[in-house]
């Protein structure tokens, strides 16, 4: 059995910065890192770029902190948003100019982790290898688990799919399916993600009629053609924010009457501004894609229009119509809506979501709870147990209002909604779907599990199970955090307080107090389930930095600190500066 200092689950964003820090703050440690894919990306990977896939990021505002994305070096031009091939080719010069790709094993799935039970800890791994089909295990010392929130796709099955006769796809393969958009006639999407908009947008212009089906959902996508970035004085409700060290300007927003009166204002004004821009009242068709929710409440669903055509002319032209409704059924070649609505189709684009659980499975069998991850919620627990969670879980919610008072008046949720597997016409008999009542995810700064047996032994790390603006960021500082966690070299270190009971249970009370916001912050977009902000991230990256023992503060005096945001080239220097604190890592 192949032993390792580190295996790394994933070659996406947030795994293969997690392998270049360990690699390069501990280049002597040997590392595996294994992607079930057959090409490394994640959801930039060769397999999953469909036709006409841009980033909502433009260039010089998407990219690892000391790897830039230039236009000598990469198929994008300034003031272009990054298309998804200069993604993927961006992706594979980092792993190779960071020398982990020798390290990456494709085809190469994981299907359990088995935690060993001794003193050391680490975990036993059962791989299966696609080419050449073969079964083997592994032992890694330390496991990283970046699997993200975007590898299983979800599809249910919809009532009279056996007699429908055309293709039935998930968004994840739009790109095996593209010869669709020369043999369709006429296709439903299904969904309003933006993987919904591109397909939806790719099809029209091909000149084959769409369908489109928004059901009556809670987190339709957010559309406008910019987001202003937010620095540091954010009319943002951030529970970890006072780690930039403004706590008094943060009080002052949302501590006060008049404070609140601007917080309100600010938000008012941005989703006034993107129901001007994108002018929804001006056709029925396009009034039907107007968001349901506020500005404030809305998560990573935030999008951009970033077509080279107007959508919102194609929308209200003849070759796309709306239809927001439930499904009853399909029949040869026609889609059938509850209320009595039916339209041809030969193809069915699903986007119905994805398991937002580990595609692991984790042992020994319960392990899940203590690793801080989503399960099913245990019928074992005993009265005392369950009266302390749920004791933890109002004085969490009563401190979040308190500090945050805007946050008691939550957004009106859309009284038609139903989660997807509940409706008429839908089922599945998978064991986990998007709408499964799971716990959310309950991870020390979304990183490592709160448990002593895990801090003890630091053998586990999760990394890419946040969604916001600043993935490649937010994949490089976690990516430094995890290493120097794993040798004991944070200044701010959880495990230090493992052997402290009061201490300890500072400590997890403050990792359920961080996770439990996303509650009050983001329910559109569902923040109870796993870490999802926007206007939030630089803050988080300002948390992490104070873990590391850096000063957050990277302008060039206060003054631009208080004026200038944050992007990548901030953080270029991040690595060596933690480095330098450390000679031994020389």
């Amino acid at each position: 059995m192949e032993d390792f200092d580190c295996v790394v689950v994933g070659a996406g964003w947030y795994g293969l910065a997690a392998a270049r820090q360990f690699h390069f703050t501990q280049p002597d440690r040997s590392l595996a890192i294994y992607d079930s894919q057959s090409s490394l990306g994640g959801t930039w990977a060769d397999e999953r770029l469909y036709p006409g896939l841009k980033s909502n990021n433009m260039l010089g505002t998407y990219e690892y902190p000391g790897f830039p994305m230039s236009s000598d070096r990469f198929d994008v031009k300034p003031g272009e948003h990054m298309s998804g091939q200069a993604i993927n080719a961006y992706l594979k010069a980092y792993a190779k100019q960071n020398g982990i790709s020798g390290f990456i094993q494709l085809n190469t799935k994981v299907l359990t982790a088995e935690h060993r039970e001794t003193e050391n800890g680490g975990w036993i791994l059962t791989l299966t290898a696609s080419y050449p089909s073969a079964t083997r295990r592994v032992f890694a010392k330390r496991l990283i688990v970046a699997t993200g929130l975007t590898s299983e796709a979800f599809l249910p099955h919809f009532d009279g799919q056996e007699l429908f006769g055309g293709r039935i796809f998930h968004g994840k393969y739009f790109q095996q399916n593209s010869d669709t958009l020369k043999t369709a006639k006429a296709v439903t999407v299904f969904g309003a993600t933006k993987f919904a908009w591109d397909a939806v947008y790719a099809y029209a212009t091909a000149g084959v009629k769409v369908n489109w089906w928004p059901r009556p959902m809670l987190d339709r996508a957010f559309l406008c053609d910019a987001v202003e970035e937010m620095d540091r004085e954010a009319c943002d409700p951030c529970i970890w924010g006072d780690a930039d060290g403004y706590s008094t300007i943060r009080k002052f927003y949302h501590g006060t009457a008049v404070g609140r009166f601007m917080v309100d204002s600010f938000w008012r004004v941005l989703g006034s501004d993107v129901m001007a821009l994108n002018k929804y009242d001006s056709h029925p068709d396009t009034a039907k894609l107007k968001p349901w929710t506020e500005a404030m409440f809305t998560g990573s669903s935030f999008s951009i229009l970033n077509y080279e055509e107007d959508i919102m002319e194609l929308v209200k032209s003849d070759m796309i119509d709306v239809y927001v409704g439930e499904i009853d059924h399909l029949s040869p070649g026609r889609v059938h809506l509850a209320d009595g609505k039916e339209f041809e189709s030969d193809v069915l684009l699903a986007n119905t979501g994805w398991k937002h659980v580990p595609p692991i499975k984790l042992l020994p069998e319960g392990i899940e709870k203590e690793l801080g991850i989503p399960h099913r919620p245990t019928d074992h627990a005993s009265t005392e147990d369950l009266a302390n969670h749920q004791g933890l879980i109002r004085r969490a919610d009563e401190e979040i209002l308190a500090r945050f008072p805007r946050l008691k008046r939550q957004p009106v949720w859309n009284k038609s909604y139903k989660p997807l597997t509940e409706q008429k016409g839908i089922s599945s008999m998978d064991e986990v779907t998007p709408c499964t009542p799971l716990t959310p995810y309950m991870l020390y700064h979304f990183l490592v599990p709160p448990s002593p047996r895990f801090l003890r032994n630091r053998d586990i790390a999760f990394t890419g199970m946040v969604s916001n603006f600043s993935n490649a960021i937010t994949a490089h500082l976690s990516g430094l955090w995890i290493s120097a966690y794993f040798e004991g070299k944070l200044a701010v270190d959880p495990a230090a307080v493992v052997d402290d009971e009061v201490a300890l249970e500072t400590l997890q009370y403050e990792t359920l107090l961080l996770n439990r916001w996303g509650k009050w912050r983001y329910p559109t977009d569902w923040g109870h389930k796993n870490p999802n902000f926007i206007f939030d991230a630089v803050p988080y990256f300002d948390l992490l930095q104070r873990d590391l023992g850096l000063d957050p503060h990277r302008k060039r005096g206060w003054f631009a600190e208080m004026t200038e945001p944050y992007g990548p080239d901030d953080y270029d220097d991040v690595t060596n500066e933690w480095l330098m604190k450390d000679k031994s890592f020389w």
